[in-house]
């Protein structure tokens, strides 16, 4: 298996701001919680167009939104969306951050979003891919173009081969195809995008809870004796499911992951090559090291 280096952080300095008259194009940044939007926006400004942040009220860090142009959207308010893309003269836009999905009857909604209810309620009767997929082609209907994080932000995306300085062993390979092969199984139920396998034995799916509450649910399951394997055997593997949109929720990892999977007594992480991202890289592939967990991007097959 390959080994492969990226770069420590491939964002500018936090203080670094582009002289906007001579950037290119603008670029929508739907945005939810964590790193994420950020690091996206970051890419975005070093390939020499301008990203406009559109912050989902209540979700988006200000800490990390406010480093951009930006704009401060309740969910519901697609209409005020929309005319100020068309301000910012955004022709694209791209969905990025963590977002948990609402009660219909939580949404603030505005006349446009109004007009696209029976629409929207559709989208919201099935998994998160349907649903961003519904609002997405809503968006493309009043010309702002969806693109995914790999079309301005490859560098975020995880390469194939081993990260840091732990390999995963040839058990480990078999754990991380038998976790491929039950992602792939459940993805006609959109469900989540993670699992533990550890010694062709599946401790773990992901679902509604998130990566984080699933390994915490690990944690647990090992203090009540649930789980047998020994400390520092079984892998997260994270990847995308089949048939979901590469442009909307792919899997991510950071810094955070890599301390739970340890806490959760595993050995290391496993994602698909290409169709996840990766947070902090430089911190998080330090932590792994430091942690004695390998961390590797697979191909899609689990068979590399």
């Amino acid at each position: 298996m390959s080994t492969v280096t990226i770069p420590s952080d491939p964002r500018p300095a936090a203080t670094a701001s582009p002289d906007e008259s001579s950037i290119g194009p603008s670029i929508a940044l739907i945005c939810g919680g964590g790193a994420f939007p950020g690091a996206v926006a970051d890419a975005i400004a070093q390939r020499g167009l301008r990203p406009v942040m559109f912050a989902i009220r209540g979700w988006a860090d200000p800490k990390v939104v406010e480093r951009h142009p930006h704009h401060w959207i309740p969910l519901g308010q697609s209409g005020r969306f929309l005319r100020l893309a068309r301000a910012e003269q955004c022709r694209e836009g791209l969905f990025i951050g963590a977002l948990l999905r609402p009660p219909i009857s939580k949404i603030r909604l505005d006349w446009h979003t109004i007009r696209l209810m029976p629409r929207i309620v559709r989208a919201f009767r099935g998994g998160d891919n349907r649903l961003l997929l519904g609002i997405a082609r809503l968006l493309e209907e009043d010309g702002l173009r969806i693109i995914g994080v790999a079309d301005v932000a490859p560098e975020i995306v995880v390469p194939e081969g081993v990260l840091g300085r732990h390999h995963p062993s040839a058990g480990d390979r078999a754990d991380i195809a038998r976790a491929l092969q039950m992602i792939a199984a459940l993805g006609p139920f959109d469900v989540g995008q993670g699992a533990v396998v550890a010694n062709n034995h599946v401790l773990a799916v992901e679902a509604a809870e998130g990566t984080d509450n699933m390994l915490n649910r690990l944690v647990e399951l090992r203090a009540q004796r649930r789980v047998s394997t020994a400390p520092g055997s079984g892998v997260l593997v994270k990847a995308p499911k089949p048939g979901q949109d590469r442009r909307f929720d792919l899997p991510a990892i950071g810094p955070q992951t890599v301390a739970n999977a340890a806490r959760a007594g595993l050995g290391g992480i496993a994602v698909a090559a290409g169709s996840a991202i990766i947070a902090e890289p430089g911190a998080m592939i330090a932590a792994a090291d430091r942690a004695g967990l390998f961390l590797v991007g697979v191909a899609g097959d689990g068979t590399r």
